[in-house]
């Protein structure tokens, strides 16, 4: 089992990246240079947790776009499955595949979870606002998938 990873913090460069989408097309963080990004992490596709954080993504993603925002979902899970997920949810966005957990370790968002009493190594539920220029303006991690859209969208004076 890993450490406690090292977590950012906003004004740290964001960790750059080639992550393949549900398509297994390259999606590069510095594709998106010049917007602003909301780079969200999740456990699992096709859980229940994770469809309804995705979900309020995909009803947010109108007024988050209207404010400059892109929107990307980071999970462990193979393309397929992100495609299956993809699909299922009608989702808008694309979904990125870290397999190897390299991105989410330099996010500082891959390490010990407790669950059910018992310790082992996982996504640890977290949001990123990167600006424009490639930094971070906001690094929250342990957010729950319940009500965090919403909360991300007050932090960022985003109308609902």
């Amino acid at each position: 089992m890993s450490d406690h990873p090292t977590r950012l913090e906003a004004g740290d460069r964001a960790p750059a990246f080639s992550l393949p989408d549900q398509d297994g097309a390259a999606v590069r963080l510095a594709d998106y240079r010049g917007r602003r990004v909301v780079l969200y992490f999740y456990p699992a596709a096709l859980t229940p947790g994770c469809a309804l954080q995705a979900c309020d993504f995909r009803d947010s993603i109108q007024a988050l776009a209207a404010s400059g925002l892109a929107v990307l979902g980071v999970s462990p899970d193979p393309p397929a499955q992100l495609a299956r997920f993809r699909e299922r949810d009608a989702l808008n966005f694309p979904l990125l595949s870290d397999e190897r957990h390299r991105v989410m370790r330099a996010y500082g968002v891959w390490g010990p979870k407790l669950l059910y009493g018992r310790t082992f190594d996982g996504v640890i539920r977290s949001t990123f606002v990167i600006d424009a220029k490639g930094r971070v303006e906001h690094a929250l991690y342990n957010v729950k998938a319940t009500g965090h859209v919403g909360r991300l969208r007050r932090l960022l004076g985003i109308e609902p």
